[in-house]
């Protein structure tokens, strides 16, 4: 039996969907213009890409992973690969610009060790959004506007093309690098070699974690022992693997359960749980309530 899942849309999906012309397979700069008169994308959904938003004008309010965000004039907000969005609310005035980027974007250009270093910025766990004074929404507007005409160009209307699009995105990141750093000075971007082990952890249980729960497999995967992976991330994050990979299950679960059409069985079957009892009897330990109490508190919320 076929079950649904959260959509994953690929970059020119979402292209089609925002009625933009493609650009390019693994950068492509969104800028509304105020164009919206309702919500584009009204369901949850995945990405495997990158995603810079940044709100111009109005306000956005968005759910990522579940946590709602208001972004508001002049804020931005970094998205991750295989992050749940869930755009929730705008209003009539809204005009945001969305750079999306694949991580062959980065790797293809080879970027020097300070833009690179700048685009770690936008590849961590918990950064929170950022507040642009008017002269840096200003240049953030120009360098995004810059960006996005750059990108559309024929390779045979600039010989340059490449190392525009290089240099200015190379330039729009360090821009917004600078901007974080200045308001969390005592914040090191640098990634240090556990943290480096940690996102390698990250990228591997995104990939698996319906399948594999066991800690085992992904300290294997990465060939060390089970414990210094857990010492690791409890270093870097704060929990342990186990926590870690509990807490990925369940975040799906809830959302899972959040899609009325979809029974409490089916959720087990799409998580890979054996039966339907021993899902319920995890999510419980793990959450506080069973499955169907979780999903009628869910309803009461989102009909109040």
């Amino acid at each position: 039996m076929q079950t649904k899942t959260i959509r994953k849309h690929t970059i020119n999906e979402l292209i089609e969907i925002m009625g933009d012309n493609p650009q390019s397979d693994d950068l492509h700069v969104h800028i509304s213009k105020n164009r919206f008169e309702e919500i584009p994308i009204t369901y949850p959904f995945r990405t495997d890409n990158f995603s810079i938003l940044f709100v111009v004008s109005g306000s956005l309010k968005i759910q990522l992973n579940l946590i709602n965000h208001t972004i508001q004039n002049g804020e931005i907000i970094p998205i991750k690969p295989n992050a749940v969005v869930h755009l929730l609310k705008m209003t009539n005035d809204l005009e945001i610009i969305a750079i999306g980027f694949s991580a062959g974007f980065i790797i293809k250009n080879s970027f020097t060790k300070m833009e690179f270093g700048a685009i770690d910025f936008f590849t961590r766990e918990n950064i929170p959004k950022l507040k642009l004074d008017s002269k840096e929404k200003e240049t953030s507007v120009f360098l995004s506007n810059l960006l996005e005409r750059y990108n559309g160009q024929q390779n045979d209307e600039n010989n340059f093309k490449s190392e525009l699009i290089k240099y200015t995105f190379g330039l729009l990141a360090i821009h917004y690098s600078s901007i974080f750093k200045k308001n969390h000075p005592n914040l090191e971007l640098s990634l240090t070699r556990n943290e480096e082990l940690a996102l390698r952890f990250f990228k591997n249980l995104n990939l698996n974690f319906k399948g594999e729960r066991s800690v085992k497999f992904y300290a294997d995967n990465l060939s060390i022992t089970s414990g210094h992976l857990s010492k690791v991330l409890k270093e870097v994050s704060g929990k342990t693997a186990s926590q870690i990979i509990d807490d990925t299950v369940i975040l799906e679960a809830k959302l899972l359960l959040g899609d009325p059409s979809l029974s409490v069985a089916e959720v087990a079957q799409e998580l890979k749980f054996s039966d339907q009892s021993f899902f319920g009897k995890y999510f419980k330990k793990h959450s506080g309530y069973a499955p169907t109490q979780y999903r009628n508190i869910k309803l009461t919320q989102t009909n109040n």
